[in-house]
């Protein structure tokens, strides 16, 4: 929707990862693997266990870096960035959500999503009232003070949820977000999330083996050992929309 002014080309992709190759040991997880994410796009990753989609996921975020291949983000080089660079990217512009949360369990559920504010440098009372703000957005305002272990499954994600989104960032890594909940509590996860996502205009890399949470995505790449399926190519998909 770019029309000469100056709102960043939406034919660019936000994120592009170029023939990622990457191996654990002696098995590839990654052959040649190249997917894009445009800005404010929540994109599904599909594919059944072992075929690479939690390894693409790190790649992408900068956890860890491919053996061959190019990852770009906004213009730089993921691939070639120093850790301390990368570091800065996970703390700001990108938030990450582990399929069980990973919350620190001797945290309240305000002290963990105040937590990334507090690392950046935000004060105690800043970063609760935001946190508190955030928890409330995912529906869970009124357990500030609970813990991990005191939380429904559905509670704990949403909350994990909140920290990934609270210092705004502009992509939200989600792998397997929804691998543990039952049918309900995943429901409310994708709703929160991808209504979330849309009003933030945050994009979404969103890995999973369940077709019902893919169909909350605007795309599905698809991949078959290591590599995207060739009927779920970027061009494909284009083509059938």
């Amino acid at each position: 929707m770019s029309n000469g002014d100056d709102s960043p080309d939406s034919t660019v992709p936000l994120l592009a990862a170029r023939d990622l190759a990457k191996a654990h040991g002696r098995t590839e997880a990654l052959r040649g693997a190249s997917v894009e994410l445009a800005a404010g796009e929540i994109l599904a990753v599909t594919g059944p266990s072992g075929s690479g989609k939690s390894t693409l996921l790190h790649c992408l975020a900068g956890i860890v870096r491919p053996d061959a291949g190019s990852v770009s983000y906004a213009g730089e080089r993921l691939d070639a960035l120093p850790e301390k660079r990368l570091s800065e990217l996970r703390r700001t512009e990108f938030g990450v959500v582990f399929q069980f949360g990973q919350l620190i369990p001797e945290l309240t559920a305000l002290d963990n999503v105040a937590l990334p504010l507090m690392l950046a440098g935000t004060s105690r009372p800043d970063a609760h009232a935001r946190a508190g703000e955030w928890l409330e957005r995912f529906g869970v305002r009124g357990q500030e003070a609970l813990r991990p272990g005191e939380m429904s499954g559905g509670q704990a994600q949403r909350t994990s949820l909140a920290r990934a989104l609270v210092t705004g960032p502009r992509i939200v890594f989600a792998d397997e977000p929804t691998g543990a909940l039952d049918s309900l509590a995943t429901e409310q996860v994708m709703t929160a999330l991808t209504h979330t996502a849309r009003e933030t205009d945050t994009a979404v890399l969103l890995i999973t083996h369940d077709a019902q949470v893919a169909a909350y995505a605007d795309r599905e790449v698809r991949l078959s050992d290591g590599t995207v399926a060739p009927e779920f190519s970027t061009e494909a998909t284009e083509a059938a929309v």
